[in-house]
């Protein structure tokens, strides 16, 4: 099984014009929230590779846009470890506080040495917590810092009704420390992982 984008992409090239409600019911069930499915479509939308236009019934449905072109922003196989580990912490927050915006989303950031919660994001009735760590210049660091933020947004999980990310650059040794995470802790918590590319595209990893 792929990523959301990846589910999400090959469903409504087999089915184009499926609204976030019934991609959510295809791919997750009938009872499961469509929040995961709606952000990742907003922001597929938002690099022109999802349009989503309103159907016929008035519902709002998803096709497929150029390829090519999310290919091409998303292209992580290009990318060079050494250029994520550059990336400082702000500029990390600063590419999820564009990338929420354009959603929809109000934002507040703590940026720099300000504490408290990262990125605190609000959208109607929604609530988005998201901890953010920089790359760290070591494996043992990373090791550190991805069991650092998971700690931190436990502490944080005191609102029933709000969603929780950690937020990290897109580094290979990230993605097995996820990958690694028992798939129990992830249900239990409810914390999903946002993966930060070099060129701004994120992956929403659940």
């Amino acid at each position: 099984m792929g990523s959301l984008t990846d589910q999400i992409l090959q469903l409504i090239s087999k089915s184009p014009g499926m609204t976030d409600r019934e991609i959510t019911s295809q791919l997750r069930g009938a009872s499961a929230p469509q929040q995961p499915v709606n952000q990742t479509a907003r922001g597929l939308e938002s690099k022109g590779v999802v349009v989503r236009q309103r159907r016929a019934d008035g519902l709002i449905g998803n096709y497929k846009g150029n390829a090519e072109r999310h290919e091409a922003h998303t292209g992580r196989s290009q990318q060079k470890n050494h250029d994520l580990e550059a990336l400082s912490e702000d500029e990390i927050k600063e590419m999820l506080n564009q990338w929420l915006q354009h959603a929809g989303w109000s934002t507040q950031v703590a940026w720099g040495s300000v504490q408290g919660i990262d990125i605190d994001a609000n959208r109607g009735s929604e609530r988005w917590i998201i901890e953010v760590k920089g790359p760290g210049s070591r494996s043992p660091m990373r090791v550190n810092y991805f069991l650092g933020i998971l700690g931190e947004t436990l502490q944080r999980m005191d609102d029933p009704n709000a969603s929780y990310s950690i937020a990290l650059p897109d580094l290979k040794q990230y993605r097995g420390l996820w990958n690694r995470l028992p798939d129990l802790a992830k249900s239990r918590t409810t914390i999903s992982l946002l993966l930060v590319g070099l060129d701004g595209s994120i992956e929403w990893l659940e």
